[in-house]
């Protein structure tokens, strides 16, 4: 079986002679050729953000190395609205509690840089709110 798309085997769950049945996920393809991101901002930082604005990425991983990127989309709603269990103030007892908002960054990288990026690492990003994408 060929991936219609390229990229690197990740969470392998499959060996040479298992039996499996339809249906099992097997591995997971992760592409290299469109990196991205989700960070989750406070509804309070969102105000200004637009797709297209530029983003400084500082990785842990790479101490010292800016990347690039822009906003790609920010989410239509906030993360816990998409929760599989989102939660319910059924008692009227309302706490105010700052939401995070999901937004998409697409990364400009070089490739001697994706080698060493992987899903999961730690990011802080800053957003130039003066562009205007």
């Amino acid at each position: 079986m060929v991936s219609t798309l390229a990229g690197r085997v990740a969470d392998r769950s499959v060996r040479v002679g298992q039996f499996t049945q339809p249906g099992t996920r097997l591995l997971t393809v992760v592409p290299v050729q469109a990196l991205y991101l989700t960070a989750n901002f406070k509804e309070t930082q969102i105000g200004d953000m637009r797709p297209g604005q530029k983003v400084t990425v500082h990785v842990d991983a790479l101490p010292g190395q800016d990347l690039a990127g822009h906003i790609d989309s920010l989410s239509p709603g906030t993360g816990s609205q998409f929760a599989l269990l989102p939660s319910q103030n059924a008692t009227g007892n309302f706490t105010k509690i700052v939401q995070r908002v999901p937004v998409r960054i697409q990364m400009d990288v070089p490739d001697d840089v994706r080698k060493v990026l992987v899903p999961g690492l730690s990011v802080t990003v800053d957003v130039d709110t003066r562009t205007h994408g």
